[in-house]
């Protein structure tokens, strides 16, 4: 089968615009939460998110806006552009042989939420006529598709927060098989507007303080926003090029529980990983670095504290494991991208990063998640983890470019 590469990688987030940006923040803990409000809700009950900057989105606006663009795909095209721009592709390097696999878990979202206000609440007949366009799921997709030629298939997983872990794994796969040469592959994310906000509080499992991952005190995740894309080659192409080679994807693997709509399944999400280490042809023990899915809800850490133990022993021995979603917060259908281009960096930099503001261990986990600071690890392989609603589990495992 063809080996699988990246040569590239694009971030927009909370942290900032670039995956410089982005490795920054996680590196050095500094958190991309800050105070949010809607004018829609009148009773707010949670008073902040992982939401970008105004002048960020001012930034990202005036680069890639458009009448028919929900933020969404302005997210993905900035994310894009910049992964493109790294990874050193020209006009010839796209056409039939480049696919686009981008995911969102709810499109655009801003637009449905403007054009329901119009028409619930203010009785406005006058909506925007774009909006069908603007608030498919796949809209981020064909823009990066169509901004760049690639014309090879599209796709984009809406599996809630594995969207972006999908995306990058059926980029993987077709690439291994011998279907494309290259693909852009991530996710984006752009819901936090009134509506989307509102069902999240109603659902309660979003912290009035801070997201505290594995820790004692956890009582709730922080919603978050922005898009990640990974330039993904077969070898062969990357190298004919001459592409400098950040990482390669070594396994991929995605299961479903088959259960609970909202409530993981450890023994199932412990087989995602095990299916993945067997598609790397790689043991557990090759492990150095995780990059949990981490909400820092109540039940999600126990039961993926769980899982990870099924997989690389009761103690951990040998591996780090740390959420950074305190920082650039849970984006959702970005999540898994986002979090995978951390994990790239933390293995370029050999740097685990930290979860921070966690502060005390809690005997139902009994593990030190690479506690508020910053970690130096040695290790070849590194995996990322992501446990979506529906039961929907995917894990991604990238290892150092040996030749």
């Amino acid at each position: 089968m063809t080996r699988v590469v990246v040569t590239g990688i694009g971030a927009v987030s909370a942290c900032g615009i670039g995956a410089d940006a982005l490795w920054t923040a996680a590196a050095t803990g500094t958190s991309g939460v800050r105070p949010v409000s809607f004018e829609t809700l009148t009773n707010q009950r949670v008073g902040t998110a992982a939401a970008l900057s105004d002048d960020d989105k001012e930034s990202i606006t005036e680069a890639a806006g458009h009448r028919m663009r929900d933020p969404v795909a302005q997210y993905a095209l900035v994310a894009a552009r910049e992964a493109i721009s790294q990874a050193g592709l020209g006009e010839a390097d796209f056409g039939d042989r480049c696919g686009v696999v981008i995911g969102s878990g709810f499109g655009g979202a801003k637009t449905l939420d403007d054009n329901y206000i119009a028409f619930g609440v203010e009785k406005n007949m006058r909506l925007d006529p774009m909006a069908v366009p603007k608030i498919m799921n796949n809209a981020a997709a064909s823009w990066v598709s169509m901004e760049f030629g690639a014309s090879g298939p599209i796709y984009s997983p809406s599996t809630a927060c594995s969207s972006g872990s999908q995306s990058i794994g059926l980029g993987y796969q077709l690439i291994k098989s011998g279907a494309i040469d290259r693909c852009l592959a991530g996710g984006a994310e752009a819901s936090l507007v009134g509506g989307v906000f509102r069902v999240w509080e109603l659902l309660r499992v979003m912290t009035a303080d801070k997201n505290r991952p594995f820790s004692k005190d956890r009582n709730g995740m922080t919603l978050g926003e922005g898009a990640g894309v990974l330039v993904l080659e077969s070898l062969e192409t990357a190298q004919a090029r001459g592409a400098e080679i950040i990482c390669e994807v070594a396994g991929y693997a995605t299961n479903s529980d088959a259960g609970d709509l909202l409530r993981p399944n450890p023994d199932r999400a412990a087989d995602c990983m095990r299916l993945a280490l067997g598609d790397a042809e790689l043991t557990a023990a090759s492990v150095g670095y995780v990059n949990a899915h981490g909400t820092g809800t109540v039940a999600n850490d126990v039961t993926e504290t769980a899982a990870l133990r099924q997989v690389f022993g009761e103690d951990l021995a040998g591996v780090e494991v740390s959420s950074t979603k305190p920082i650039h917060g849970h984006a959702l259908g970005a999540a898994g991208a986002i979090e995978a281009i951390v994990t790239v960096q933390a293995l370029s930099h050999q740097t685990a990063p930290p979860t921070i503001n966690f502060n005390e261990m809690d005997p139902k986990i009994g593990f030190d998640p690479v506690a508020n600071t910053a970690r130096g690890i040695e290790t070849s392989t590194v995996m990322s983890n992501s446990l979506a609603f529906g039961g929907i589990n995917a894990s991604l495992i990238f290892k150092s470019f040996d030749g």
